[in-house]
């Protein structure tokens, strides 16, 4: 083949491209999959907000956690939650407005909520989602009673989780407040 003809078939593929590209599309997806059904949407949707909504039935004890937590999390963020390898967990009181802040759980963390939502569903890291409910709260009463928020004996639920006052909450602006209150 010649380097005319080469470039004719070039010009040809890019014409035809080009012209293809003018035609109407059909309106259809591309048939990918089949869509969601609400019981599917229902089993992925396990988010927790400030205020408890999606908190699922359970309990846990920082007694209970603690267990918990040297099985499935001391590895990753030490002894106590005092880190390494990986981030600290707990302490860095009073350090947010200084050089070298430590964000932890109990020094910047706004709501105890999130520390239940984000347990729940990315720990441990290398098997994401894999702990009971009852294990979440547990860990999640253990976290708080080591950064001194609640009592060793404070049992961790879907009625008292919400109820928790996180030291730094008062620092947060919530930018978008709910509506119609």
């Amino acid at each position: 083949m010649s380097t005319r003809d080469l470039w004719l078939a070039l010009a040809l593929v890019v014409g035809g491209c080009a012209s293809t590209a003018m035609t109407p599309r059909a309106t259809e997806g591309p048939i990918l999959g089949s869509e969601a059904t609400p019981a599917q949407i229902a089993g992925w949707d396990i988010s927790v907000g400030p205020d408890g909504v999606g908190l699922p039935p359970g309990k846990g004890t920082s007694a209970t956690g603690a267990i918990v937590y040297e099985q499935k999390c001391q590895a990753c963020h030490g002894a106590k939650g005092g880190g390494q390898p990986n981030d600290r967990l707990v302490g860095g009181h009073g350090t947010l407005a200084s050089k070298a802040p430590v964000r932890t759980i109990g020094s910047y963390w706004p709501y105890a909520t999130t520390v239940f939502d984000y347990v729940r569903r990315s720990m441990p890291y290398i098997q994401p989602q894999s702990l009971t409910d009852n294990d979440v709260y547990a860990v999640t009463a253990y976290l708080l009673h080591l950064n001194g928020i609640i009592s060793e004996t404070d049992e961790m639920n879907a009625q008292t989780l919400p109820k928790v006052k996180m030291p730094n909450q008062p620092n947060f602006i919530i930018v978008y407040p709910s509506r119609g209150k």
